[in-house]
């Protein structure tokens, strides 16, 4: 008798398990709001007041005034290339073989940061970025993200929306914060923004080109869950 009903409770608690993971993937997945690569601008919106982090209203930083530094680092032959190690939840930026940058940031925490070799297909200086559910606590509505650097390879398409970018909804650097974008202090994904490819030509944002190629980043490691 006991192995009877040892064989009708095998699959009700295999199955309890299979539903418990895909909620726990479904919370943690709760998804980027996919963009149009085509109706990108870069362009500023000053209407736009309030922003939700987490379903949670805040201010927005005026960030309209945001001018280029004196010094434009992009203008080099230089060999480049960025690493994001989600392990330890670091940016480095090596030119010709030497580290030019070391910084903190925040991978994904409600979705995971792909990881492999992409390549910055565009870098717009502001623009609005929105997901998560509301059913879930953790929506996000943010307008004018300040200097963001989007990335893609071949299994990673532009459309998903993968980016490097500024933050102004939490200063917890370091740990894992995002649904998949990589956060940064504003004030250092400035430096990176002008200092990686494609150049801006002396424009506020540009898109890579067949002459103007985008830089090489390398994501690799696992991020510990939250």
């Amino acid at each position: 008798m006991r192995k009877k009903y040892l064989l009708v409770l095998l699959p009700v608690l295999f199955l309890g398990v299979v539903v418990l993971v895909a909620s726990t993937q479904k919370t943690r997945s709760a998804g980027m709001k996919p963009i149009d690569p085509h109706n990108l601008t870069g362009e500023y919106c000053p209407a736009e007041k309030l922003a939700y982090f987490n379903n949670r209203p805040l201010e927005i930083p005026d960030f309209s005034d945001l001018k280029e530094p004196p010094q434009v680092l992009g203008v080099t032959r230089s060999y480049k290339w960025i690493e994001v190690d989600l392990t330890n939840q670091k940016l480095f930026a090596f030119e010709d073989g030497r580290k030019v940058f070391e910084y903190l940031i925040s991978s994904g925490k409600y979705g995971r940061t792909p990881t492999g070799v992409f390549r910055i297909w565009s870098k717009f200086k502001y623009t609005k970025m929105e997901g998560g559910s509301k059913e879930l606590g953790n929506y996000y509505y943010l307008p004018n993200v300040p200097y963001v650097l989007f990335f893609y390879n071949d299994k990673v398409a532009q459309h998903v929306g993968y980016s490097i970018h500024g933050t102004y909804w939490h200063d917890n650097f370091g740990h894992p914060m995002s649904h998949g974008c990589i956060n940064m202090k504003t004030e250092e994904v400035e430096q990176l923004y002008y200092w990686a490819n494609p150049d801006l030509q002396g424009k506020p944002s540009i898109r890579a080109s067949e002459d103007n190629q985008g830089t090489l980043v390398y994501i690799y490691g696992e991020a510990a869950w939250e």
